[in-house]
């Protein structure tokens, strides 16, 4: 998708703790949801950084995952992450993969 479609598309995933009418959610005000947002993205980064990628906000309604080399990829919610992550490593995140977990383990 470009990037003026990912701005103007970018509807509310249900994955996203904003308030719904009658859907419970501890993300009332929008401090709480930032912070819920940050953490959601600290631990992608940490799993992403395994193939050497970075996810960060975009324009405040869009993320972007980016490569070392300069590629990247502008997406409307978290849920589209992984296949965007897949494309521009060229290979698949398993997260059972034995190798990941232990890199993982090594990280903290």
């Amino acid at each position: 998708m470009c990037s003026l479609c990912g701005i103007l598309g970018c509807d509310d995933h249900w994955t996203n703790a904003i308030a719904r009418p009658g859907v419970y959610s501890r993300n009332q005000d929008t401090q709480s949801r930032r912070a819920e947002e940050s953490r959601r993205i600290k631990a992608a980064n940490a799993v992403l950084s395994y193939r050497r990628l970075r996810l960060d906000v975009w324009q405040g309604k869009s993320y972007v995952v980016a490569s070392p080399t300069g590629g990247s990829s502008v997406f409307e919610a978290l849920s589209h992450l992984w296949p965007e992550a897949e494309a521009l490593a060229g290979r698949e995140y398993d997260p059972l993969d034995e190798q990941l977990m232990s890199w993982m383990e090594k990280q903290q």
